[in-house]
């Protein structure tokens, strides 16, 4: 199979039919063969009830449902497990992105043998305020953070190549940091396309100013996670050495000073040096311990299931009450 187009959604019921329409238009223009795997996020909606009417008509259509909202990153790990194409595209399900630009994505992963090309809406029609200026802070930080240049993590609309998406784990809300996810499994050939951009036609946007907020504190994750998941003990056992070192010293200092200059000045324990030692060699330790702790978790590491499915359809055997 030519292509997997994933579409997580989230109660756009109003947008589907015509995403779908649009899809199947461009796709018998280049006559891929291809599937489309719509991720029902929990909608309350009419969503799931027009995907299985789609998938009743139109046998590439599949579907999944979560049992309730659960976050876009795990409705596109769900997608990469069940995708069967050898480029996979993701997109957003309220027509803001545009399905012709699919045939250069996936031209630029099968010829250009990019292993992820991102899409860049350089042109917006977002609100300038709550979207486009904190938008534009954000990729300068995770730019800077990452090492990855692109002017868009957010942008939706990405290609895969196959190898990529199986191998790597989306969770919690890092699905803006796939390509960061990428490189550090090692998939560093990584590019960008700028891509049309088109204004919300149904509905209103799901995500607010908190999605911003959220983007920051996992940027700080993902950086900590690309540098030290593996070896927790290169950070928190340095520190932990240092900081017993630091107070190790001073506890030294202040024996020395009793000892042989200030025999019969004031007591160790009312000198702020004292608490300084103690407190710096009880820091030090709990961190060496925290790493230690660390070692040992990675090392025992299970996955756990992080989302629940309720329903699928065209999956194959096994489609009711499975969670991949």
């Amino acid at each position: 199979m030519n292509l997997s187009i994933i579409i997580p959604l989230l109660n756009e019921a109003q947008s589907l039919q015509e995403l779908h329409d649009w899809i199947v238009t461009v796709m018998r223009s280049e006559g891929y063969s291809y599937e489309i795997i719509f991720i029902d996020d929990g909608s309350t909606d009419q969503s799931w009830q027009l995907i299985r009417q789609l998938s009743e008509t139109h046998p590439q259509v599949r579907g999944l449902r979560f049992q309730k909202n659960y976050g876009k990153s795990q409705a596109l790990h769900a997608g990469f497990k069940v995708a069967q194409g050898e480029v996979v595209i993701t997109m957003d399900a309220d027509l803001q992105d545009n399905p012709e630009e699919i045939p250069e994505l996936y031209r630029l992963i099968r010829e250009e043998h990019y292993d992820l090309v991102s899409g860049w809406k350089k042109k917006r029609y977002d609100s300038v305020l709550s979207k486009n200026i904190p938008s534009k802070l954000f990729n300068w930080a995770a730019r800077r953070t990452s090492g990855v240049k692109l002017h868009d993590f957010n942008c939706g609309l990405k290609a895969f190549n196959k190898a990529v998406i199986k191998n790597i784990e989306v969770s919690g809300e890092m699905h803006r940091y796939i390509p960061v996810l990428a490189k550090n499994a090692g998939f560093a050939n990584i590019g960008e396309k700028v891509v049309a951009h088109q204004a919300r036609k149904y509905g209103k946007t799901k995500f607010g100013m908190e999605r911003f907020i959220n983007g920051f504190l996992d940027l700080i994750t993902i950086w900590f996670v690309s540098k030290f998941a593996r070896r927790p003990m290169h950070l928190f056992g340095a520190l932990g050495v240092l900081m017993f070192i630091i107070g190790f010293g001073f506890a030294i200092y202040l024996g020395i000073d009793k000892l042989f200059i200030n025999k019969f000045g004031r007591l160790i324990t009312d000198r702020p040096q004292f608490f300084v030692a103690l407190t710096a060699m009880i820091i030090g330790t709990q961190l060496f311990l925290a790493g230690f702790l660390g070692e040992i978790l990675v090392r025992n590491r299970r996955n756990e299931s992080r989302y629940s499915v309720s329903e699928g359809v065209n999956l194959g055997e096994k489609e009711n009450g499975v969670a991949p």
